[in-house]
């Protein structure tokens, strides 16, 4: 299994990280290599966090991240990292 990260959640992971850099370059940089390593270990826990509660699709979860959320899909042989968001609500989920 492999992950895959969407267009959208490079985009919004990305910003998030200049936010914070621009405050304290240690912080983003203990927050980028975090959000990696508990996104890498999806591949062995695919189903460790609860279903989305964004959707009704079963394959769809809701992983928390310091105070952020990143939703990911589970397919049969990758995990899809769909996006990310703070205490906005997500953008329309593609199902």
């Amino acid at each position: 299994m492999r992950i895959i990260e969407t267009a959208l959640f490079t985009k919004q992971r990305d910003s998030i990280i200049h936010y914070i850099a621009q405050d304290n370059v240690q912080a983003a940089l203990k927050f980028a290599k975090q959000l990696k390593d508990d996104i890498n270990l999806l591949v062995t826990f695919p189903g460790q966090y609860q279903q989305s509660k964004y959707t009704n699709s079963q394959n769809i979860h809701d992983m928390v991240f310091n105070g952020y959320t990143i939703i990911y899909k589970v397919n049969p042989e990758t995990i899809e990292i769909l996006q990310n968001f703070n205490q906005n609500l997500p953008e329309k989920l593609c199902n």
